[in-house]
């Protein structure tokens, strides 16, 4: 997720209250959003995804969310998937009555997806339509 991650550097960081929404044309609006729950190993939470709409209905295509972590490096772990559009809903690390749980199939999907798409939106340019949102206007 170096995509993402570049972008959360050029936004100052994680912290409380962050929430970005990136428009790139002709591309869905990027959200990027500190979420004030911690993940499944108690770490800070970051949501990433694109809205669409039905019916005047918000739409996640898709959401993934990720925990930060900064040992070794700042880096992005999933564990949640969501497409409204499909009716998928997948948690592939989370505590279920105090225990910790793994699905390493579905953790290593959501792995590969979470680096298809970051390098999608690399390609599409969304670090760089971030960085010109951020630069003043005369």
């Amino acid at each position: 997720m170096k995509t993402i991650l570049a972008i959360l550097k050029q936004a100052g960081g994680w912290h409380h209250g962050l929430s970005l929404k990136i428009e790139n044309p002709p591309y869905m609006a990027l959200v990027i959003e500190a979420t004030d729950e911690s993940g499944p190993c108690g770490l800070p939470v970051l949501s990433v995804c694109h809205y669409g709409e039905r019916n005047g209905d918000l739409m996640r295509d898709p959401e993934m969310c990720f925990e930060l972590g900064l040992a070794g490096g700042a880096h992005l772990n999933p564990f949640y998937y969501r497409n409204d559009y499909l009716g998928v809903e997948q948690w592939s690390r989370t505590i279920v009555r105090d225990h910790y749980v793994y699905l390493t199939s579905l953790h290593d999907q959501h792995e590969r997806f979470a680096k298809q798409w970051d390098n999608n939106l690399r390609l599409q340019g969304f670090a760089e339509a971030f960085a010109k949102q951020q630069t003043p206007r005369a």
